[in-house]
């Protein structure tokens, strides 16, 4: 029984006035209000930190390093003596590391060998190499030790690789913690299911030769996403990854389709992305690339798309975009069925080296659409629009806005080839081959200098 002291009782407080009432609140708004718009600042410049100060610089080295693949490749070809000159691609991503036969045993590499924004993404460099062995995802908040959710929520750095073909069916999606890599190499590995993958306020990514597929939307369950952290997720979007709020992401050589949203979406001050070497195919909205048109953050946004197949019954979005830079380069559009690039928001595209190869329907035959302010750009370094310009085939034709561009126009890809004196190939396929680094792409094609416009499909599966 607890003594009380009631000689120390506090004296009867009287009720305040209606008045007094009506001032404590007006203060008290006040000073949320002030404190709200003393983080508007902060809140519009989440993307800083990964946001590169000068877009131009970081396209010119892309420019530089595609030059130097390419020099090399025709050097070697030339010669006909150097027995390497097979492994030589004129993709810089790919020479980076797919000469070295003991590749296997310094897979760390790969991080060294990525393009444009994306490239500062460091992944597991450093850390331990981490196999999975286990493809089962039974648990989303108690993973075993050898799954692929196991790993992918460590705090430590993680290179992580696959004992066997695999293919892993996701209970929940899959929610990263920051510095991972997903290194598929060596082995055929699909994952699917619920989710699917989600990389949310975290950096330092690298997801390399993976299937993605047939993902679905999860949620409304507790997930894990660090090993001191699990918590109530709601219904997902069903993309196949998603972006959310993080920086520094690399997603090179892998392969997604049929997924309920899409298939990779970048948003809410998302930054410094290279999304490359991938091949997409039978989806509806492909890209999305920025929250909303007047989502702030959103327009520190800088992604490089290089180098990808956007492939067979595709729609729209490859990609949407919503503010920021956006840098296309040497990707090879076939036949989209509504457009192939669409925007809001005044983003700035800068669309060099593509190929655009327009449906039959006649409707849908410009491969953008400004779905309000669209500002397009087209950098041709000084060059006439023509001789290093994107190809237009089968009636796509692209009109460019801003103050300094002008109208691209329709050329027959016959006419292109003849000019440059370069065939070009299109001997590739979907089939996945497993085992040992292995390629499908388009067969040895060359754009004029500073432009390859093959080999972003070696997949090495």
């Amino acid at each position: 029984m607890l003594d009380v002291d009631h000689s120390r009782r506090k004296p009867t407080q009287t009720h305040p006035s209606a008045s007094a009432m009506l001032r404590r609140t007006c203060i008290v708004l006040i000073s949320l209000l002030s404190s709200l718009s003393a983080l508007a600042t902060p809140m519009q410049n989440l993307t800083l930190l990964g946001q590169h100060p000068d877009p131009e610089a970081v396209v010119q080295e892309v420019q530089r390093r595609v030059n130097v693949s390419v020099s090399r490749r025709q050097t070697l070809e030339v010669s006909q003596s150097d027995q390497s000159s097979s492994c030589v691609t004129g993709n810089p991503i790919d020479d980076c590391w797919r000469c070295d036969p003991n590749w296997e045993a310094d897979r760390q590499r790969l991080a060294d060998c990525a393009i444009g924004f994306g490239q500062y993404a460091l992944g597991g460099k450093g850390g331990q190499i981490y196999v999975v062995t286990d493809s089962s995802d039974h648990d989303a908040v108690t993973p075993r030790p050898g799954t692929l959710r196991y790993a992918v929520i460590q705090s430590d750095p993680l290179w992580i690789v696959f004992a066997t073909n695999m293919l892993i069916k996701l209970s929940q999606e899959l929610i990263f913690n920051s510095y991972k890599t997903l290194d598929g190499r060596g082995a055929n590995v699909h994952i699917v299911g619920g989710g699917c993958i989600t990389l949310q306020y975290i950096s330092n990514v690298i997801i390399h030769n993976i299937h993605i597929h047939h993902c679905v939307q999860s949620g409304e369950a507790n997930v894990r996403s660090s090993p001191t952290h699990y918590g109530w997720r709601t219904l997902s979007d069903g993309d196949g990854i998603s972006i959310f709020g993080s920086r520094d992401i690399w997603i090179d050589h892998c392969s997604l389709s049929h997924c309920k949203d899409g298939l990779i979406d970048a948003v809410m001050g998302s930054t410094g992305i290279t999304i490359s070497n991938n091949f997409f195919s039978h989806h509806d909205e492909v890209m999305l690339l920025g929250h909303s048109d007047s989502y702030v953050p959103d327009s520190g946004m800088q992604v490089t798309i290089a180098f990808n197949h956007f492939g067979e019954q595709l729609v729209q979005r490859m990609p949407r975009c919503r503010r920021g830079y956006i840098h296309v380069v040497n990707n090879d559009f076939t036949r989209w069925e509504m457009y192939a690039i669409g925007g809001s928001g005044s983003p700035t595209i800068n669309s060099q080296g593509n190929r655009y190869t327009a449906p039959s329907n006649r409707n849908a035959k410009e491969v953008h659409s400004s779905i309000q302010c669209l500002e397009i750009q087209k950098k041709v370094e000084g060059l006439e629009l023509e001789e290093r310009g994107d190809i237009l085939v089968n009636g796509a034709f692209f009109i460019a806005s801003g103050e300094t561009v002008e109208r691209q126009q329709p050329w027959n890809v016959e006419d292109r080839t003849k000019w440059w004196g370069y065939g070009f190939g299109d001997d590739y396929s979907e089939n996945m081959l497993s085992g040992s680094p292995s390629s499908f792409a388009l067969s040895s094609t060359l754009l004029p200098p500073l432009f390859l416009l093959s080999s972003f499909l070696l997949l090495y599966l």
